[in-house]
């Protein structure tokens, strides 16, 4: 699990030069050297994560969020809902002990995966060290440059930590364009807050901003055993579907939904009122009556599409 990347943008077939390059940026290439067969009579684990967390001496850091998936019945699961093709190219936050990144590079045609954690390049090793179609990217995932990374990803796939999935996902979404599906497995409150509908008690910003660039749903619950060590937390898996020709969510926008939301309990005027950023108290009185809501409104009742006429009768750029 992790929280981070730094892209690649050399290709493939670099020489010393660009292998160089890329060490300084904490890209490193997999697949020059495969890996050893297992001695002839000795069965091979069940779960490969049990295995890693034994041979390479792992202890799960809780500030990192590291919960790592040991059951690997669940990755058919991963891998129905984010309907994967040979030809797919897929960027997972968090490799982890890499049970998801070898089961991925087995099934995709190239796949990034992000991990800040060095004490795990052991295990990610061990788990993708053969395949060819794998670069590690080491660093923290919410600064990489993700419209950097090469080939481009159009699948993110993911065991997100609990701290920054809500995070993430969002700068995917904002930054990663060609992307047009996400399966990740999240906190239960961090995946119906995405999903949530106008009104309820977890709608918020990253409801509104998650549902106007996408359909969002949280697909089933996963059991806490599936996790060493096991959470105090539940947890889901959340599908999200990229919406055909839906503009991007302009920064303005996404201020705009911040700000409203920075006051929950007060009315959307007064918590704009609120902001740093100057509103037009009046024109916002008026673009809310032209939208059906009342002026006493707070941010919670509005959907995703009101915010963003909202923006638009506010002229803000």
């Amino acid at each position: 699990m992790v929280r981070a990347a730094v892209a690649d943008t050399t290709g493939s077939g670099v020489g010393r030069s660009a292998r160089d390059s890329d060490a300084d940026r904490g890209v490193q290439r997999v697949g020059r050297a495969g890996r050893a067969a297992p001695p002839r009579g000795r069965a091979a684990p069940i779960q490969p994560s049990l295995r890693r967390l034994r041979e390479f001496a792992i202890r799960p850091d809780r500030e990192l969020g590291q919960n790592f998936l040991v059951d690997s019945n669940i990755l058919d699961v991963i891998g129905g809902l984010a309907a994967l093709a040979p030809a797919d190219v897929v960027l997972e936050i968090g490799g982890g002990l890499g049970v998801l990144s070898e089961y991925l590079a087995a099934r995709a045609a190239h796949v990034h995966v992000v991990e800040i954690d060095q004490r795990l390049r052991p295990a990610l090793e061990d788990a993708v060290g053969g395949a060819a179609n794998v670069t590690l990217h080491w660093g923290d995932a919410l600064r990489v440059e993700l419209a950097a990374l090469r080939p481009a990803p159009g699948k993110v796939v993911a065991n997100l930590p609990y701290g920054v999935a809500a995070s993430a996902l969002l700068r995917t979404i904002e930054e990663l364009p060609g992307v047009g599906l996400w399966v990740a497995m999240v906190q239960r409150e961090v995946g119906e807050r995405l999903a949530a509908a106008p009104g309820g008690r977890v709608y918020g910003a990253p409801s509104v901003l998650a549902q106007l660039a996408c359909e969002v749903r949280v697909a089933r619950a996963v059991p806490r055993t599936v996790f060493r060590p096991v959470p105090n937390v539940d947890s889901v898996l959340v599908v999200l579907t990229r919406r055909a020709s839906t503009p991007a969510v302009a920064p303005a926008l996404r201020a705009l939904v911040a700000d409203a939301f920075a006051h929950r309990r007060k009315t959307l005027v007064r918590s704009l009122a609120l902001a740093t950023r100057a509103y037009d108290g009046d024109a916002v009185h008026a673009a809310l009556a032209q939208l059906g809501h009342p002026p006493d409104a707070r941010a919670e009742r509005l959907a995703p599409q009101d915010f963003r006429a909202l923006a638009e009768l506010l002229a803000l750029a």
